[in-house]
């Protein structure tokens, strides 16, 4: 992993790269240019509908070029892993990149994405949602283009509760009261030990008022709204009301559980919604959404973004085409069929209006409304040892004792930044 300093990828470190290279590149690469146009090669991850959407940017391309679909792993670790090692071997069969919200940053510090610029970057801002957006930009400067976004919504029960909590302290009233009750009551949400658990959490600080980090990124802040946070985490990992299995639980057992009918609450992204209505029609009718629960009673809540940005390698033989494959791929059109066939919410505004939205994404308002006033996880090319560190830090939540964790967490933190003690 690349260091906050970093400029360009280190020679040095091509020749040993190279023979991971020869060893990951697909032997379908070729560059087309035996056909008079070039192969612009897509590495996303899996997506339902991406190949439609490939297909429609292929036709519209008229032969000028032809976009390739190169499915990446489905482990977000794994995707990184495969991409990180071919850029830093400077590999020019990769041209279109899917790069998650929290990698354009440290893409773009050691030089393996280019800066979308002029009219480019002038069509990948506009009508863009600002959380989505500014994932996109290092250093005041734009490097990807926002091709989706996502949050998590509060699901729950509505013949337990008639009116969804506003802050994490009335949900577990309210769960805690339906126990008392011999009622299905449980919270359920994701508090293993890996990215879950930090987006939890930054939720909460950003929900408190908190940071993590300035603003630019460069040093940890971890301010009392980040130690309220701390509070609220252990308040929740102790209060009775989770399943056994919170400080185990990842996102799609979390699903499963709620699915089960064990849980009154869920905490969880808008692809629980389409698999409950497959899973069991008649809970999935007692079911609704609402705003993610707040810390303070009359702040409303700032829910973590997720999602992706295409970005165009540094390496690419064919940058100008890769820029217009990239605008066709996340265009209003396209960002619209991911959405309604792939599940991906659109970064772009104007999609939510369109008709086709509202049997896909009845809770299209409500996701809107929190992604108008996101959070970002913490913006530096350092984030994936942060990352590391905070979820080690947090685990368990119950252990957590607020002002002993904060004082460790500014602690790894710092050195994170400087890259100290954490494997790359």
């Amino acid at each position: 992993m690349s260091s906050p300093g970093s400029s360009r990828p280190r020679r040095a470190r091509t020749v040993a790269a190279a023979a991971t290279l020869a060893l990951l590149a697909p032997t379908a690469c070729g560059s087309g240019e035996e056909s008079g146009s070039p192969t612009i090669n897509l590495y996303y991850p899996p997506e339902q509908s991406m190949q439609e959407v490939v297909d429609a940017c292929n036709a519209q391309a008229q032969g000028r070029y032809r976009i390739a679909y190169r499915v990446l792993p489905r482990q977000a670790d794994d995707q990184r892993v495969q991409m990180v090692r071919r850029l830093a071997a400077e590999d020019t069969g990769m041209d279109v990149l899917g790069v998650d919200v929290t990698w354009t940053q440290e893409f773009a510090s050691a030089d393996w994405i280019r800066e979308w610029t002029g009219e480019d970057a002038q069509e990948a801002q506009r009508g863009t949602l600002a959380g989505p957006l500014e994932t996109a930009r290092y250093q005041g400067k734009l490097y990807a283009a926002p091709k989706h976004t996502n949050v998590q919504l509060l699901w729950y029960r509505t013949d337990l509760v008639p009116q969804p909590p506003k802050t994490w302290d009335e949900m577990i009233a309210q769960a805690q009261q339906l126990k008392g009750q011999g009622k299905p009551y449980r919270v359920i949400t994701m508090g293993a030990q890996y990215e879950g658990l930090v987006v939890l959490w930054n939720t909460m600080v950003a929900s408190a008022g908190g940071q993590i980090l300035n603003t630019e990124g460069t040093k940890v802040v971890l301010d009392d709204g980040a130690v309220k946070a701390l509070e609220q985490l252990k308040q929740l990992a102790t209060s009775g009301v989770t399943s056994p299995s919170f400080a185990n639980a990842t996102e799609d057992p979390a699903r499963l559980e709620f699915q089960s009918g064990n849980g009154a609450f869920q905490l969880n992204w808008p692809f629980v919604y389409p698999a409950l209505q497959e899973a069991d029609p008649e809970l999935a009718a007692k079911v609704k959404w609402a705003r993610y629960p707040g810390v303070d009673e009359n702040t409303p809540s700032r829910a973590t973004i997720g999602g992706s940005n295409l970005a165009v390698s540094a390496f690419s033989r064919h940058p100008a085409e890769s820029f217009e494959a990239a605008k066709c791929l996340r265009n209003a059109e396209n960002q619209k069929i991911s959405a309604v066939k792939g599940g991906t919410p659109p970064t772009l505004e104007s999609v939510y209006a369109d008709p086709e939205m509202d049997e896909a994404y009845p809770m299209k308002e409500t996701i809107l409304a929190e992604l108008k006033d996101a959070a970002t996880r913490p913006l530096t090319p350092a984030y994936q040892n942060i990352s590391t560190v905070i979820s080690a830090e947090l685990s368990p939540p119950s252990a957590i004792e607020p002002d002993r964790t904060a004082k460790d967490l500014r602690r790894s933190i710092a050195d994170a930044l400087e890259s100290k003690g954490v494997l790359p």
